[in-house]
């Protein structure tokens, strides 16, 4: 099977992960930095060629061909990188998560109303254009302390803690002075610091951590000096993990989760989930169970296509 890796950077672990593992299976796998390619939007033979003049400026164009890609688009490119994986999906390419449900796990307020239609846990979270909504913001979440997040913000950026109304109101101005789009969401106390991330293929968990947060740090990112640890989750936590990935359309997924008292709360739908972090707390080979959930998607796809 010829299998295209769709990152900008082939020394990325996750990228390396699996190719490795692709390679291991005896496929044909190729990374592809998607921004350098451009499309030929035609009906009856749509094409995604590809021209790496930055490598080599006298490069010959080709077009790619694939039975399957593995998005790995990031937040900054969101929009060409769906538009680039949305065209291999016209030319029948199977895709590891559809450009559609990229699009919908990169908008946290459309997330998070696809998660709360779903009937997910969520935290109680507030959104508004207007700072005459302050209050009405801060109170519907239950007060301080309070979570404020900016919509474009990824990895930690953007997400800060105001433990006062003051602060909050304060924050919260500042940004919207910006025009920057924000989510205010309840804290969570009872949570510690600490945040579950489990990784889903297909419609199971396949491996989870812990991630804790660094001394005086209240988000658990492991680049921020976080650490991780394998973690057995509930029942409970297990479905909500599938359900959060199947109500945003991912076949790939890393779900954050908080441990609150009502039980498993949603905070993100990860459609690019980092594996590095999961694969050394838990010893799991997540790239391995990416590449064969793509040769039994693809050969259910073959023999449905058969069939019809």
């Amino acid at each position: 099977m010829k299998i295209g890796i769709l990152s900008r950077k082939a020394s990325l672990y996750s990228t390396s992960r699996l190719v490795e593992a692709a390679e291991a299976r005896g496929h044909e796998v190729r990374v592809v930095n998607y921004l350098r390619c451009y499309m030929d939007i035609t009906a009856k033979r749509p094409s995604v060629i590809y021209h790496d003049f930055v490598a080599d400026r006298n490069a010959a164009e080709e077009e790619l061909h694939f039975d399957a890609v593995v998005p790995r688009i990031g937040a900054s490119y969101t929009y060409y990188g769906t538009a680039v994986v949305r065209q291999f999906e016209m030319m029948s390419c199977f895709s590891v998560n559809e450009s559609q449900a990229i699009t919908r796990a990169r908008d946290k307020l459309r997330s998070m109303q696809i998660l709360s239609r779903a009937g997910v846990g969520l935290p109680t979270t507030t959104f508004a254009h207007s700072t005459r909504h302050t209050k009405g913001l801060i109170d519907r979440v239950g007060g301080a302390p309070v979570i404020v997040k900016l919509l474009e913000g990824t990895q930690g950026v953007g997400v800060v803690l105001a433990e006062t109304r003051k602060a909050a109101e304060s924050v919260i101005g500042a940004f919207r002075q910006l025009d920057a789009n924000i989510l205010v969401q309840e804290y969570i106390k009872e949570a510690g610091g600490d945040d579950l991330r489990a990784l889903v293929i297909g419609k199971k968990v396949v491996a989870a951590m812990v991630r804790h947060a660094a001394p005086g740090e209240f988000r658990s990112n492991l680049h921020r000096g976080g650490t991780a640890e394998a973690v057995k989750l509930t029942p409970e936590e297990r479905r909500t993990a599938v359900a959060a990935a199947r109500a945003m359309g991912l076949s790939v997924a890393g779900v954050d989760m908080l441990r609150s008292d009502r039980g498993p709360v949603v905070i993100e739908v990860n459609s690019s989930p980092g594996l590095e972090g999961v694969e050394t707390a838990t010893g799991v080979d997540v790239a391995g169970q990416v590449i064969q959930f793509i040769e039994t998607a693809t050969s259910r796809n073959q023999k449905a296509r058969t069939k019809g």
